[in-house]
């Protein structure tokens, strides 16, 4: 599963990483060590341009970085409150779920962390840990997006939302909880983001092990459980029996 994620990098920075156009304008949030559902985030997607009416400009697709709501609203959804219990959306039945079978042929994203956070142990408190690329690029993880407006206004600004992609945990993160988000590997970035390509069951696997093995894995400080808190030491490795920051 994933709750809670992390991103550092500017959606600028993110554009020329992810060979995107940044489209954010003035709605880019800025840096976010305690990303939880509802907020804003920063999505990468590929879409034929379209002018005001909806036509196609051009014949060929563009990749950009847009900023979407976490937690997906389905465009049939009677009020945006929804989405705050569709975050995720388990790959295995992603493609038959009424509420997102749609979107993962139509309307796929990739949401940009450095990594994410997970809670171990059936307890309480629980130990939570973040996991990260261990090179300090972005990770991909795969995620669906959707377009929603108010019913009762529809000429309303709409709200783009988005989830991400869960799937089993491979590896040593398999010791931590048994779920994942859904990281892909650079090269499926291209695939993945197609706007051409309908049928991508075969990106929903599990991420391979070797690629897995890469990530980083550490205990952090529990501090991480208030979504008030925030800031780059949430990330930092702390000793499982000194962990000393709690959540007030």
């Amino acid at each position: 599963m994933c709750g809670r994620y992390v991103l550092s990098k500017t959606a600028e920075e993110l554009a020329t990483e992810f060979g995107a156009r940044d489209a954010t304008g003035e709605k880019a949030p800025g840096p976010d060590y305690n990303i939880a559902p509802t907020k804003p985030v920063c999505a990468v997607v590929q879409r034929y341009p379209k002018d005001e009416e909806g036509n196609v400009t051009s014949e060929f697709s563009e990749r950009s970085v847009r900023v979407m709501r976490w937690g997906l609203v389905p465009k049939w959804a009677k009020d945006p409150s929804v989405g705050n219990r569709m975050i995720n959306a388990r790959s295995e039945t992603v493609s038959t779920k009424p509420a997102f079978r749609g979107a993962v042929r139509h309307y796929r994203c990739l949401l940009p962390a450095d990594g994410w956070y997970e809670w171990k142990g059936t307890g309480s408190p629980k130990q939570p840990y973040f996991a990260g690329a261990g090179d300090g690029s972005s990770l991909g993880m795969a995620g669906i997006w959707a377009t929603w407006r108010d019913p009762s206004d529809p000429g309303g600004t709409p709200l783009v939302s988005c989830a991400v992609l869960t799937t089993d945990a491979v590896g040593e993160l398999a010791e931590i909880h048994e779920r994942m988000p859904l990281v892909l590997p650079r090269d499926l970035w291209e695939r993945w983001l197609d706007p051409d390509t309908e049928n991508v069951e075969e990106l929903l696997a599990p991420p391979d092990p070797g690629f897995v093995a890469g990530f980083t894995l550490r205990p952090v400080s529990r501090a991480v459980n208030n979504v008030s808190n925030n800031g780059p030491e949430l990330t930092e490795s702390v000793p499982e029996t000194e962990n000393t920051l709690f959540e007030s």
